[in-house]
């Protein structure tokens, strides 16, 4: 996996979290509390990322 990239958007208590790989494009979001920190957000939606890649790997 390269580079990761993340955007959050912020919508009350929670943050809307996408993760999107930099050479395939593909991308996952997460919704998690605010009260997370951004490390903690980043983790979340890179678990996420990781386990499409491999389910589209999978697929072939």
């Amino acid at each position: 996996m390269s580079e990761v990239l993340f955007e959050y958007i912020r919508q009350g208590n929670f943050v809307k979290v996408t993760a999107i790989e930099s050479d395939t494009r593909i991308e996952a979001s997460i919704i998690v509390p605010a009260s997370l920190s951004q490390r903690q957000m980043q983790l979340q939606a890179l678990k996420k990322l990781k386990y499409i890649m491999e389910k589209q790997a999978a697929e072939g």
